[in-house]
């Protein structure tokens, strides 16, 4: 099946948003399949290739709990229970494995876009490492001088959480504010563009994802 666009698709994530109740789903679940989940694994299909034109290790598979996130979500602890997502998440991410990796995502709602790329929160062992590497002259400064480059071009740049430069680092560091960051990550929220309902889809996508592969790609010099 060749991608020809989302159209259906976001016609189905605002009804399920309407309707969002087990009852429903399952009495629609077809139309789940045809309008939402087939769209969604031609999109990775197809983004595939063009993504890895210019970052040649970014996995894009077509299957749920990889690319394509679960539309169930975990309500175990959550106060809100609804029981489905009313929107499409896919993730590509770098290198062999996917858990705690550096990568791109896309998040679909029926009026918005979301793209974006990098690593939202690091766990401590990696947090060491970025510190390390946001310290040193060189990476750090390239960092910097990425993080700038990204935000030129109308991309937001997030992570940052910590009030303070964590402890074995001078206040006045010269990347303090890198310091402070428990992940990095770079993204734009829009509207959703015309484009997604056509097959230039994920070209326009892959568009996006070039402009931001700069931070992907000092993250995998970082953690490969």
């Amino acid at each position: 099946m060749s991608f020809e666009g989302f159209g259906q698709s976001t016609t189905f994530l605002r009804d399920l948003g309407r309707n969002n109740s087990k009852e429903w789903f399952h009495a629609h679940h077809d139309d789940y399949q045809e309008q939402l989940l087939e769209p969604a694994m031609a999109f990775v299909e197809e983004i595939g290739p063009l993504l890895r034109r210019f970052a040649p290790d970014t996995q894009a598979v077509p299957k749920i709990g990889a690319s394509v996130m679960r539309i169930n979500r975990d309500i175990r602890f959550a106060k809100d229970k609804r029981p489905y997502k009313d929107h499409l998440d896919l993730w590509f991410w770098r290198g062999g494995e996917k858990k705690g990796a550096n990568g791109y995502w896309f998040r679909l709602t029926p009026k918005t876009l979301v793209l974006g790329a990098g690593m939202h929160v690091l766990d401590k062992p990696d947090l060491q490492r970025y510190r390390e590497a946001v310290d040193d002259a060189r990476s750090g400064a390239d960092l910097a001088r990425v993080v700038t480059k990204v935000q030129r071009a109308g991309y937001d740049v997030g992570g940052e959480r910590y009030k303070r430069v964590p402890s074995g680092y001078p206040p006045d560091h010269p990347r303090a504010a890198l310091l402070r960051r428990d992940g990095v990550y770079a993204g734009r929220e829009m509207p959703l563009p015309p484009e997604a309902a056509t097959a230039k889809f994920p070209s326009f996508c892959a568009g996006h994802f070039r402009k931001v592969t700069p931070l992907v790609d000092w993250l995998a010099g970082v953690f490969g």
